[in-house]
C-alpha cells in the first residue's frame, strides 16, 4: 500500500474515523435529573455499534485502502471504494436516526428516569463524525481541493540516474540524462558532433558534418500529482503500469504532448496525461 497515493479527502476520512472511535466510548444517553446512573456507551447497544460505529469504521477503511492500492479490487463488479462510500453513508443515516430517537435503549437507563432519554455526547459526536466521513468520501472525486495528494512527493537534492554512482561532493558523475562536469553534453540518442571522419589521412582534418539530434529533449526525473496510467508504446489501450504520487520516474523521450516514461523496474510506456507533473 502506497500512502503517498492518499488524498486530502482520505485524510478527512481518517480523522473522522478516529473521532467516531472515540465517540463510541462516550455516553449515548442523557437523562435530565438523573445522577449516579451508569450510562451505556455504543459498545453496550447493538444497533448503535453495528449500524453506526462498525459500519463507519469499515467504510472508512475500505475507502482509504482502495486509494492506497495500485489496482483497486472489485467485488461483484463493484470497486472496493464504492462499497466503502456506501458504508459511510449508511453509518451517517443510522446515526441520525439514533439521535432523533434514542429511546430504543431506554430500558438500560433505569426506572428512576421520569422521561425518555435524550441523545448523549457519544451519539452526537458519532453523528458529526459519520456525516463528515460520508461527505468527504462522496466529495473527494468531485472537489479538486480534496483530490490533492495528502503527502507531497519529496524533491531529491541530487537525483541519481539508473545505475549511477554517487559522486564526491553530491553531484552525479554522469549517465542517463546527467553528463559529467566539463564533458560535452550529447543530445538524447545523438551522435558526436565533432571528430575525424573514419579513414581520413593526416593533415586532411575535415570537420565531420554534425548529425542533427533526434529531438531537442533531455531526460529528466518527474513525479505525478495523482495516479496516472502508463500505456504501451505500441498504442495498446490497456495500461501496463500505474504511476503513483510520491515516486520519481524517468522521462526518456517526448512524443508530442506525451512522455515516454521508465519505471524503477525498467518498464517503458507512454504517459499521455502530463498535466501538473513535478520535475526533479
Amino acid at each position: 500500500m502506497n500512502i503517498r497515493s492518499l488524498t486530502r479527502g482520505d485524510g478527512v476520512v481518517i480523522g473522522a474515523a478516529v473521532l467516531l472511535f472515540i465517540a463510541s466510548f462516550l455516553d449515548i444517553f442523557s437523562v435530565d435529573g438523573a445522577t449516579g446512573l451508569d450510562m451505556p456507551s455504543a459498545w453496550s447497544s447493538g444497533p448503535v455499534l453495528m449500524g453506526v460505529v462498525l459500519a463507519g469504521l469499515i467504510g472508512a477503511a475500505l475507502v482509504v485502502v482502495s486509494h492506497g492500492l495500485p489496482q483497486v479490487p472489485k467485488v461483484a463488479g463493484i470497486e472496493l471504494g464504492q462499497f466503502g462510500v456506501a458504508f459511510t453513508v449508511f453509518a451517517a443515516w443510522s446515526a441520525l436516526g439514533n439521535v432523533f430517537d434514542p429511546a430504543g435503549g431506554a430500558n438500560n437507563v433505569g426506572d428512576s428516569a421520569s422521561s425518555g432519554p435524550d441523545a448523549g455526547t457519544g451519539l452526537i459526536l458519532a453523528l458529526v463524525a459519520t456525516v463528515v466521513m460520508a461527505g468527504a468520501a462522496v466529495a473527494t472525486p468531485l472537489v479538486p481541493a480534496l483530490k490533492g495528494a495528502l503527502i507531497g512527493a519529496p524533491k531529491p537534492a541530487a537525483p541519481q540516474p539508473y545505475g549511477g554512482q554517487p559522486y564526491p561532493g553530491g553531484q552525479p558523475q554522469g549517465g542517463y540524462g546527467y553528463p559529467g562536469a566539463g564533458a560535452q553534453q550529447q543530445p538524447y540518442s545523438g551522435q558526436p558532433q565533432t571528430g575525424q571522419p573514419f579513414g581520413a589521412g593526416a593533415g586532411a582534418a575535415q570537420p565531420q558534418q554534425a548529425q542533427p539530434p533526434a529531438a531537442d529533449f533531455s531526460p529528466f526525473w518527474f513525479a505525478v500529482p495523482v495516479p496516472r496510467a502508463l500505456f504501451a508504446e505500441d498504442g495498446s489501450p490497456t495500461p501496463i503500469a500505474e504511476l503513483a504520487p510520491g515516486t520519481w520516474y524517468l522521462a526518456v523521450e517526448q512524443r508530442g504532448q506525451s512522455l515516454i516514461a521508465q519505471t524503477q523496474d525498467g518498464r517503458r510506456g507512454v504517459l499521455q496525461d502530463t498535466s501538473g507533473i513535478q520535475r526533479g
